[in-house]
């Protein structure tokens, strides 16, 4: 059957045209230290490339060259509110050294994060970052440390990889500075499950913005809602039935989705937010935060500035530079709007 499909433009016809070797035209493709090619020459090749319109095959010239130009970005689930974010700031700080994403989703299975670290290792990437919806303590296949690897999001105790987290605890102290600005001195938390790195992080803020403030922090006043509305709602619930001077004025929660859980809790008890009670969240899920009525002051999670420092030490270790920490801390931002 007849096809018009064109024939593959190869290196042996760009030799051809430009009247040199192939060998000469894979020194001048791969940039080839030592070789002591005339810039006529060069020149030559470079105008036959452009004209027969030759592509070269990527995965020879990585071989060849030991580099692909592409680092490895695998995170956990790509279409969660904050993957676009990372990814993002990955590749626009890739991108100003002419570098590229190869991105997979590791789907919280580690059978297939250790395939996607294989894959890519096999398309030779410079370097891999690793991405984490939450902030937690990680454990990578030991394939992982077989180029330079930053962890974003996320650390590594055991291997020491170089990673990139956020300031939990100036974010807690940011939220509750907020409300004690504001006036406020009896301010409830409503936390994340206590365990974990931003649940400590953010409380340690909270305590020391209250002991700053001359006030005792009063763990009564500190309810876990475990990251979702229904437990912000039940924690807010117990928070906003207290009498008398024992029921806060205001409610930190430890993620906007309770935040959410808090305004329902809020509204139904009659009160106004935030002439009753203020409200600060966490994380800046705009899907919420922006559309909460009214609509809520929170505290950004920095993900494409960690995907940007991410990839500025992955370029670092790949050049064979040293870097001058191996855990970068990034400032969680105060986004002001109208419930505090």
């Amino acid at each position: 059957m007849a096809t018009n499909k064109p024939r593959r433009v190869t290196m042996k016809d760009v030799a051809r045209h430009a009247g040199v070797s192939q060998t000469t035209v894979s020194f001048v493709l791969n940039g080839r230290p030592g070789s002591t090619i005339p810039d006529e020459t060069r020149q030559r090749i470079l105008a036959a490339i452009d004209e027969l319109g030759y592509r070269p095959n990527a995965g020879a010239r990585a071989l060849a060259a030991k580099r692909s130009d592409w680092y490895g970005l695998i995170t956990e689930i790509v279409t969660a509110p904050f993957a676009a974010d990372v990814i993002k700031g990955a590749q626009n700080r890739a991108w100003r050294d002419r570098k590229f994403l190869l991105i997979a989703a590791s789907e919280s299975d580690p059978a297939q994060e250790a395939a996607a670290i294989d894959q890519m290792l096999e398309h030779r990437v410079e370097g891999l970052l690793y991405a984490t919806t939450w902030h937690r303590a990680v454990t990578l296949p030991k394939a992982a440390l077989e180029v330079p690897t930053v962890l974003v999001n996320c650390y590594d105790d055991e291997a020491d990889l170089p990673c990139v987290v956020p300031d939990e605890v100036t974010g807690g102290y940011r939220a509750t500075r907020r409300l004690l600005d504001a006036g406020h001195t009896r301010i409830g938390f409503i936390n994340l499950d206590p365990v974990i790195p931003a649940a400590i992080g953010r409380r340690e803020g909270y305590e020391r913005a209250l002991r700053e403030a001359g006030i005792t922090p009063d763990p009564s006043l500190v309810i876990p809602g475990y990251a979702t509305a229904d437990g912000a709602y039940t924690a807010a619930c117990e928070l906003l039935d207290r009498t008398g001077a024992d029921r806060p004025t205001a409610l930190f929660c430890g993620n906007d989705r309770m935040a959410m859980g808090a305004y329902d809790a809020i509204k139904e008890r009659g009160l106004r937010i935030p002439r009753d009670v203020a409200v600060v969240g966490f994380d800046n899920q705009e899907l919420i935060a922006a559309y909460l009525r009214p609509k809520l002051t929170t505290l950004a999670l920095p993900f494409e500035a960690m995907g940007t420092a991410g990839v500025d030490m992955l370029a670092a270790l790949a050049a064979g530079q040293p870097l001058d920490t191996h855990r970068v801390t990034l400032d969680c931002p105060l986004l002001e709007r109208s419930s505090v």
